[in-house]
């Protein structure tokens, strides 16, 4: 096994103790916590994806990293929002 495929199985485990996680009702899918771990495996997914020039493999991690940075943009956004209501 090479270092490449160590990387990858981290990666895909990353999205997948996310997802279970919040099938098994432990973690919430609107959580930093949730999307910081799909952004972080589906981003080190898509760039060796990119690398090894696997298309289908790399639009469907690097839509899945896009969204997730969607979704922590928006968290943050919505966190600055409580606080400067609360001030």
């Amino acid at each position: 096994m090479h270092v490449l495929d160590v990387v990858e199985i981290v990666g895909a485990l990353t999205i997948l103790v996310a997802f279970a996680a919040a099938q098994a009702g432990r973690l919430q899918q609107r959580t930093v916590t949730y999307q910081l771990l799909n952004l972080l495996g589906s981003g080190v997914l898509a760039t060796i994806a990119a690398v090894q020039s696997s298309w289908g493999f790399l639009l469907l991690e690097g839509s899945w990293a896009v969204i997730s940075l969607i979704g922590l943009l928006n968290l943050g956004r919505r966190e600055q929002g409580r606080r400067e209501q609360t001030a």
